[in-house]
């Protein structure tokens, strides 16, 4: 594998949804072959913690002017766009997306 690729995943309490979303990352971004590590956050920690990551996922709403990618989502959750999700990250953390919201 690559370098490490660290993703931010942010909720209302860094308890259960992060930790859904972190382990669905981890799993999909192993599978192709992306080296990732996941960071867990209240969305309020959020912009103390950007620096360092090389994208920010939450599950509820961000500030917008973050000096990195990031993806607002519930894809993980409700299952619907969960693959176009997962393929948006995997271009992202690999280079190979313009970028995210």
């Amino acid at each position: 594998m690559s370098d490490r690729k660290i993703v931010l995943v942010a909720c209302g309490t860094a308890v259960a949804t992060s930790t859904v979303v972190a382990n669905s990352i981890e799993e999909e971004m192993s599978a192709r072959g992306i080296n990732v590590e996941t960071r867990q956050c209240k969305v309020t920690e959020v912009p103390s913690l950007v620096d360092g990551v090389d994208l920010v996922v939450s599950t509820t709403p961000l500030p917008s002017n973050l000096p990195k990618p990031a993806i607002v989502t519930l894809a993980f959750l409700t299952g619907i766009g969960r693959d176009q999700e997962i393929e948006k990250i995997a271009g992202i953390l690999t280079g190979k997306a313009a970028g995210a919201n």
